[in-house]
């Protein structure tokens, strides 16, 4: 893995003499107790300002103020004018622009494109707070503030639409996210590293539109530089021919049409060849010494837009180009416009992990605020982050987009000191630690056993379809962690709510005893997912047999104990891949172990992610894609995702109707009956929606489904909220 600097090793910014302020700032009243005329950078967020380590805003603003710079906050401004935007005055250096740590479109829509009722990052959780697509407006408006300022955009709603990406709201392929805020740059992934380095070169004079060689950024330009080798994404994943065969008599020579890129645009530092034509060198391999200076041209955003496979085709590349330590450069054509995707940043050390985290976070909501309730702070105000990052690979997860597939842990104890800080100065402890984990719960310090492997490396996943051999599995650092935690003075209980990966849990026996003694409190939600072949091969997730071995040791370890606990899966409905016949196989499984859904998740295709690259394409980007390859069975419609949310929830009467019809579809009227091999009965109550609208004579209204009102982007309820 190449190394990168330290972020704790920069000379802090001459404003470092102000100190440290108790909170960042909201209001010109607040720059003014804290001494400051102007702030460095402002951070537009969609979120309410908490001044805790799960929330991005806080994590960047803090990290920023650890390297001299004042920061301030502009929480849920109002969008409708230019105004709010201009409340702080314009920042020295720049506008970090972020929709909060969720994309703006999963915040308020269901997979239905239902609008939510809520939101649980506002005050008193309501709704509406924030603007769909709120990076484009947010960065609009702070251009209209103050048009010279440099716009930078970030979080996960930038993060995950940094190219040309699918949008299931729209159903339309959109442009990257970069242009149509019309922003300066993109920071993708998480932040401090790009953040750091962007903040004190800008503070040394340069310009933005100069920094072009920070990793994990994205930027335009016009051309492509001279000394760069150009390799066209189809000679390493060949889709199949796009148009009509090139007329060999034509006048003007065409670039070649399997690429899907229009002729290049011209490039200021490119050279010309006789005819004032720029010279475009595409191979189909470099050497080792030249990967370096070698870019992968992606098939340009028109033709992605035009072609569903060809999308496909630029999934399947850019997640191929997602190890930080082979990855290499993007780009891709949007009309006369080039967006350049820098390799993914490298990874936070144990050291800078443990001092981004060890900030001098409030731990609480801006006192602006007053005594109104922010739902998503309640959830995790007693929790702590451990570690970063997962190597699952699940297609319809965004953590791997965001936060990469490489391990970041924090140190004992680092963690311990939080624990420390959460149990001496959070208002209403009571001596329970809600989480202690982060995107998974024991992944902690997990790795490759070998850097030179993991260097190289381009599979999706550590663990599908197997475990691989080069994964260190070994939880001892996690119990020993767990140990310590619980340990600690004042401490009564460390529970454990981020999603388990059973199938890595059954490697150390030792480990899911330690949870279920000790840090499971009666229920342990775990997600299965699917049951069949079809979709679990879709998700990259493990077969029930690994579920089932994860249960059978924690109901021993439990009985062992004297505890009564229970395991709760989940499941997600409609995912690429299922079939009625699959979710059928599903709710008998359910009904036989005497399980009952009550919070269904429908697969919602969110930007970037693989799945959204089947249910888009009805292609399997996990294979090579060609114009043949395997074809991907799609649940659309609204019909049919109804039908398999209601298969999960099938004890709820106000399904019975719909199921019964799909059983005698299927051929299947052989469950409809009162026995317990029987998935529905031949009655329908009577207080239920359906039978009150037949007595009404009325049309049948569509059931809701419960929700948990913080739908995870990343595909596995419990976890704490994907940060941005």
């Amino acid at each position: 893995m190449q190394t990168a600097r330290d972020i704790t090793g920069y000379r802090r910014h001459w404003a470092e003499r102000f100190g440290t302020a108790p909170f960042l700032p909201m209001s010109r009243a607040e720059m003014d107790m804290l001494g400051w005329d102007s702030c460095d950078v402002i951070i537009v967020s969609g979120d309410a300002y908490v001044d805790h380590p799960s929330f991005g805003m806080a994590i960047i603003g803090r990290v920023l103020e650890a390297q001299g710079f004042r920061v301030g906050i502009i929480a849920q401004p109002d969008w409708h004018s230019a105004d709010a935007f201009a409340a702080l005055g314009p920042p020295n250096l720049f506008f970090g622009i972020t929709a909060g740590n969720m994309d703006s479109m999963v915040n308020r829509y269901t997979a239905e494109r239902r609008v939510r009722s809520d939101d649980a990052y506002t005050p008193g959780g309501v709704a509406g707070k924030r603007p769909d697509r709120a990076v484009i407006v947010y960065a609009q408006r702070a251009r209209e503030a103050f048009g010279e300022v440099p716009i930078v955009i970030g979080g996960i709603e930038a993060s995950l639409r940094r190219i040309a990406h699918f949008d299931y709201w729209s159903e339309k392929v959109r442009r990257s996210v970069l242009l149509d805020a019309k922003a300066d740059l993109l920071v993708y992934g998480n932040g401090e590293r790009q953040i750091c380095e962007l903040a004190h070169r800008l503070a040394g004079g340069e310009s933005i539109h100069d920094i072009t060689d920070v990793r994990g950024t994205v930027f335009a330009r016009r051309g492509i530089p001279a000394d760069w080798i150009e390799i066209d994404s189809t000679h390493l994943d060949a889709p199949g021919p796009l148009n009509a065969p090139v007329d060999p008599y034509a006048m003007a020579a065409a670039t070649p049409a399997a690429s899907g890129v229009p002729p290049s645009a011209p490039c200021r530092d490119a050279p010309a060849a006789a005819g004032g034509e720029k010279i475009v060198r595409f191979v189909r391999r470099v050497k080792n010494s030249d990967r370096e200076r070698s870019v992968i041209r992606m098939p340009a955003w028109e033709a992605v837009a035009a072609d569903p496979v060809l999308y496909a085709h630029a999934s399947r590349i850019l997640h191929l180009e997602s190890n930080p330590g082979n990855a290499r450069a993007l780009v891709q054509r949007h009309g006369d416009t080039e967006v350049w995707l820098n390799p993914p940043p490298i990874p936070l050390t144990t050291a800078e992990m443990d001092w981004v985290y060890e900030r001098p976070y409030g731990r609480a909501p801006h006192p602006s605020y007053g005594k109104a309730s922010i739902p998503a702070y309640k959830m995790i105000r007693f929790s702590v982050a451990i570690q970063r990052g997962c190597f699952g690979g699940c297609t319809f997860c965004s953590i791997t987009e965001h936060e990469g597939r490489i391990i970041q842990s924090r140190s004992e104890d680092s963690v311990l000191r939080e624990i420390e800080a959460v149990r001496d100065k959070v208002p209403g402890f009571t001596g329970v630690i809600s989480d202690l984990g982060g995107p998974t719960a024991n992944m902690y310090r997990l790795a490759c056993k070998s850097r030179e492997i993991e260097s190289a490396c381009r599979r999706p996943s550590c663990v599908y379809p197997g475990i691989c051999p080069n994964l260190d599995t070994d939880h001892a650092p996690l119990i020993r962690l767990y140990r310590r935690a619980r340990a600690l003075p004042g401490i009564k209980k460390v529970l454990i709510a981020s999603g388990v990966r059973y199938d890595l849990a059954i490697e150390s026996p030792e480990y899911v005893k330690e949870l279920a003694q000790h840090h499971t409190g009666g229920y342990l939600k775990i997600a299965p997912e699917a049951l069949a072949e079809g979709p679990l091969s879709k998700m990259m997730k493990p077969g029930v047999a690994a579920y089932e071995r994860f249960k059978e040791l924690f109901d021993r370890y439990s009985k062992q104990a004297g505890k009564e606990q229970y395991l709760i899966p989940y499941f997600i409905a409609a995912h690429p891949g299922t079939s009625d016949a699959d979710m059928l196989e599903l709710a008998l499984w359910l009904k036989k172990n005497g399980l009952r859904a009550d919070q269904v998740q429908a697969f919602l295709p969110g930007p970037m992610a693989t799945a959204t690259a089947m249910y888009h394409s009805g292609k399997n980007p996990l294979r090579r894609i060609t114009r043949s390859s395997e074809e991907v069975l799609i649940p659309r419609g609204l019909k049919v995702r109804r039908l398999h949310k209601a298969f999960l929830r099938y004890h709820d009467a106000n399904n019975w109707p719909l199921l019964r019809e799909a059983l005698r579809r299927m051929a299947r009227a052989d469950l409809i009956g009162n026995g317990r091999h029987q998935l529905v009965p031949a009655y329908q109550p009577a207080g239920t929606a359906h039978a009150q609208a037949d007595r009404r004579g009325a049309p049948l209204r569509p059931f809701r489904t419960q929700h948990t009102g913080l739908p995870p982007q990343h595909g596995s309820r419990g976890r704490r909220p994907v940060r941005g």
